[in-house]
């Protein structure tokens, strides 16, 4: 008797159907844990990329990798603690100054006010020789001999903290006055510095690094302390900060990244204080 291939056809064909849509299935499972992987690894990698950055940031501010490091002295450890007469925190005073760092005589003991020019740009300042007698007077050491006049800014932060950080003689970070000295004085509670602050950078974790490079804060910034404590106050710019922003800060930092040589070259033309 004869035998009828139909069935026999029509089983097959279901047979590969099925196999076609399982595997088809499974790519498409694989597919969907693929892109969850990716998106869990460039996640993860966003992440460290930031936080590197920010990272980046606060260890080239802290660190204004450019004064001398000094030799470690016998000074017993102590954390930062709050200053008397309404000033703000004082740092950790392990460590000693090195080279001839002027006395803290020269403050005075009181304020001060003058005029940086920059770029044709006058702003005018008050430095507080009370609360940090070290750091003014050895500002005003410095603007007295002519040591800051031709001077460039030579770094632009836009993202995170907003300073332009200005004082080194090579230009590039790694040059100072041929002293050092500590430790942070006048630090702000709360690690907030104001549009208009000028503080001095120092290196991370290193509250004896100052020298000559400072920073003027041109938006409000949250900088984070270190072991060392935060970053001496010297004072603030009190006129001409608007101009400065228009002039220098507003234009970015060259190649576009938000930390760098300004787009507008600054240079230092004078300060002069009384």
């Amino acid at each position: 008797m004869a035998t009828s291939k139909g069935p026999d056809k029509e089983a097959r064909e279901a047979r590969a159907r099925i196999r076609g849509y399982n595997a088809r299935r499974t790519v498409h499972e694989h597919r969907v844990k693929r892109r969850v992987r990716d998106n869990i690894i460039a996640t993860v990698a966003l992440v460290v990329v930031l936080g590197a950055a920010t990272a980046a940031q606060v260890f080239y501010f802290s660190g204004g990798p450019g004064t001398p490091k000094p030799t470690a002295s016998a000074s017993a450890s102590a954390s930062p603690s709050a200053a008397a007469d309404g000033c703000g925190t004082t740092g950790a005073t392990t460590g000693s100054n090195t080279g001839d760092a002027p006395s803290t005589s020269l403050a005075e003991g009181r304020d001060w006010t003058g005029t940086m020019t920059i770029n044709d740009i006058a702003l005018d300042l008050t430095l507080d020789g009370k609360c940090a007698p070290q750091g003014v007077s050895s500002f005003i050491s410095l603007a007295e001999k002519g040591f800051y006049n031709g001077i460039s800014c030579h770094r632009l932060t836009t993202s995170g903290i907003y300073v332009l950080q200005c004082g080194d003689p090579k230009g590039d970070g790694t040059g100072g006055p041929g002293y050092s000295y500590g430790p942070v004085e006048n630090a702000p509670k709360g690690d907030v510095y104001p549009a208009g602050t000028i503080a001095m950078a120092r290196q991370g974790g290193n509250g004896y690094s100052n020298g000559s490079q400072f920073f003027i804060v041109y938006q409000d910034s949250t900088i984070p302390s270190d072991a060392a404590g935060g970053y001496t106050i010297l004072g603030n710019i009190t006129d001409g900060l608007d101009n400065l922003i228009s002039g220098v800060t507003s234009k970015g930092v060259e190649g576009g990244t938000g930390d760098g040589a300004p787009a507008v070259p600054a240079k230092i033309t004078s300060v002069t204080v009384q």
